[in-house]
């Protein structure tokens, strides 16, 4: 079993049979197929106001294309040390914002707490061109450690955002693990709480290729297309994107994948505990960070279990990521299969 990332896995059946689909017959390029015009309307029924989505093939994309609209070429993005967007995405951000600076804060658990915010941004003090201002905020749902912001902390920190004049941003790459560990509706953890852009993930959760920039201020869309376009990530084909994101919304596949992986998550924590392994964090959506001892890692890897050591969280950690796919009755049967 193969627990070393959820973007190893293949394209889910329902999504895959809509790709198939789309070639039947031509259509129009650059967005202007029937599939990419009904996107506005799709999401804008899930998340229950209307909203303007701007498709693009990687996460990376969503994100740095995404935050592009809400920070100028002076300006700073607050995020937290652990962000994927500070982290693993290069200078992405600089690069689409025209040289916007990743302004890092710490925070337990990967998280960024609204009163620390609160502080970081009142001990700010401009110096006029010569500093790098904030005006914006940047979280991710669910964060780098697995662990998820409640629908108050998000609240929390949108009453921040706007008490100081700033945009907030979040980074969804798996947003649908945490909507399905919340139960909640979509619209309360995103714009109900602030949130301006989110970059909506689906390649984690059983896509092929495709996460949407969710832009709940539409003023927004023509600036966050045009840094699309001159960036390469406008495909003359979009209908492919279109039809993976509509596949993926219908009949909640998104949420219903996600949380299979949740609670295959959940499993293999369980299945790892009683092996002794100790939880870094409580797991939440579908990534789990432990600690164990080399003996236990040794004999996972020697059954074929596959997973990635995390030396941020000391020389005894690693992640585990479940997926849609995930074989939880195998998950369940691991700690009898390794004593075998």
């Amino acid at each position: 079993m193969n627990f070393s990332s959820d973007n190893i896995t293949p394209i889910c059946p329902e999504i895959l049979a809509a790709i198939a689909a789309e070639s039947d017959a031509d259509a129009l390029p650059y967005g202007a197929d029937d599939k990419s015009r009904q996107l506005d309307e799709a999401f804008s029924t899930l998340f229950g106001i209307d909203v303007c989505v701007v498709p693009v093939a990687t996460g990376t994309a969503a994100n740095v294309i995404g935050l592009s609209g809400l920070v100028s070429p002076f300006g700073g993005v607050v995020c937290h040390h652990h962000a994927h967007i500070n982290v693993t995405e290069s200078t992405g951000v600089a690069f689409y914002g025209g040289g916007a600076k990743l302004l890092g804060m710490d925070g337990p658990s990967a998280k960024i707490e609204a009163d620390a915010l609160d502080a970081y941004l009142n001990k700010h003090v401009s110096n006029g061109m010569h500093s790098v201002d904030p005006e914006c905020v940047a979280i991710t749902q669910s964060t780098e450690f697995g662990t998820i912001y409640s629908v108050d902390e998000i609240q929390a920190i949108g009453s921040v955002c706007q008490k100081h004049d700033m945009r907030l941003f979040m980074d969804g790459a798996r947003f649908a693990n945490a909507a399905a560990a919340l139960d909640c509706h979509p619209s309360e953890i995103t714009w109900k709480a602030g949130v301006d852009v989110l970059s909506f993930g689906a390649t984690k959760n059983g896509a092929l290729a495709v996460d949407a920039i969710i832009l709940f201020d539409p003023e927004l869309r023509r600036k966050t297309e045009q840094n699309r376009k001159r960036g390469g990530h406008l495909f003359s084909k979009h209908r492919y994107l279109a039809a993976q994101l509509l596949a993926y919304l219908e009949d909640d596949l998104w949420l219903r994948n996600a949380r299979h992986a949740n609670a295959a998550a959940q499993a293999l924590a369980k299945s790892l505990s009683t092996m002794g392994a100790k939880p870094a964090f409580v797991p939440q959506g579908n990534e789990l960070f432990i600690h164990m001892t080399n003996v236990l890692a040794e004999k996972l890897r020697a059954a074929g279990i596959v997973f990635r050591p995390w030396p941020s969280l000391g020389p005894d950690a690693y992640r585990f990521v479940c997926a849609w796919n995930s074989p939880i009755e195998m998950i369940k049967a691991l700690p009898e299969t390794i004593d075998q």
